[in-house]
This record gives C-alpha cells, structure tokens and sequence, in this order.
C-alpha cells in the first residue's frame, strides 16, 4: 500500500506504548526529549512518516531508543510487507552513513579534548613522578616544595574548564545549605562555618558542595 496524504492510519496509540517504555508521559517531553517540534511527532502520529526529513526520524529513533528501520516499520502503512521498498533502504543507508559520521565527530572531539588537557598537565605529568620518587628516598623533603607541581597545572586547567572554587580551604563564611555541606555538628543558615574541602562550580552548575563545619 501506498502512502499517501488521503486515509492515513492512526499511529498514536503506537507511539504511546513506545514512549511508555522509555518513560516518556507525553508528546511535549517527547518533543523535549526528541529535539524536534510537537507538529513533527504529530505527523508521525498521523503516518506521514515518508514525508518527514530524515535528521527528525533520526532524533525520534534515538529518543525512542529504537532502530530506524524498526522506526520505520512501525510507523509505515507498508509495514506487512517484509522486503523493505527502495526508499526504506536509502534510508537506512543514509542513517547509517550520519551514525558513522557522527562517531567520527565523537572520536576526533575526544582526541582533541585528551590532546588539550594533556598539554596543560604536561608538567605534572613529567615533573611529579620524580618528585615522587624523591619525596620516597627522603622523608624530610618538605611537601610545600611538591605542591606547586601539583597545584599550577590543575589550577590552570580548572580555569580552561570554566570550573571555579566555591571558597578556599580555612575559610570562614556564612553557611549556606545550598553550596555547603555540614561534615559535623549543626548550623543554622548564616551562622558562622569553616571551610575543610573545597567545592566547585562550573557558571551556573553546581558540581560539588563545600565541606564545612561550624565555628
């Protein structure tokens, strides 16, 4: 059977069950989830799955977790029939071309990432392995002449990242539930508390409370 824009099947309660699997509760988290405008869905719902672009039956795939053949079977009115029409193969063929294309933008992304960060640790990883060694042989080496080994190439790529500390270790401040942690005792919002590990955040991100106790 053709497809056409007259007489289509209603492929809602379909796409219902294959939301249901993934937790999806409606068609407007599906649009979230998906990338891809709630008219979209609606045309899939309403089987003009031949007419949609193939970035959006990508994304609904992905979201749906689901093969886009399988995609395509399950939203097709020409799904009875088991040898897959010319147009179905182009596009999976197509499907699978941007796949592989897009784990090739992931690896050289990776690649790029690891070559960035290992130009900034670069000292770190040179110079502490044999300051290691030599704190080993001489247990009086003061630890103050390690630190900075440690303590500029981390500093630097924190900055890189956009990673800022949230206060510095020692440091007495009101205590605020939000970004502080209580590692003892109590506090009341406000009330005096001492820093004892740093926390971070990343613009707007949260990524880890301060760890405080009170004064």
């Amino acid at each position: 059977m053709s497809l056409t824009s007259e007489n289509k099947i209603d492929f809602t309660q379909k796409l219902r069950e294959l939301m249901q699997q993934q937790d999806i509760s409606s068609f407007k988290a599906l649009s979230k989830v998906a990338g891809i405008s709630e008219y979209q869905i609606q045309r899939l719902r309403k089987g003009e799955i031949r007419e949609m672009r193939l970035e959006f039956l990508v994304k609904l795939s992905q979201a749906l977790e689901i093969d886009l053949s399988e995609l395509i079977n399950n939203f097709s009115e020409t799904k009875l029939i088991r040898k897959a029409s010319s147009s179905e193969t182009d596009l999976k063929k197509e499907y699978e071309r941007l796949q592989n294309k897009l784990e090739n933008q992931e690896e050289l992304l990776l690649a790029k990432f690891q070559q960035s960060s290992l130009q900034i640790l670069e000292s770190l990883l040179i110079q502490f392995p044999t300051a290691a060694a030599r704190a080993k042989e001489n247990r009086q080496l003061p630890a103050a002449n390690i630190i900075p080994l440690i303590e500029k190439p981390i500093t630097r790529l924190l900055q890189e990242w956009g990673i800022e500390a949230i206060a510095q270790v020692d440091t007495e401040l009101p205590y605020e539930p939000e970004i502080h942690q209580l590692i003892e005792g109590t506090a009341q919002p406000q009330e005096k508390v001492k820093v004892r590990y740093t926390g971070y955040r990343q613009g707007d991100k949260l990524l880890y409370r301060a760890k405080v106790s009170p004064v």
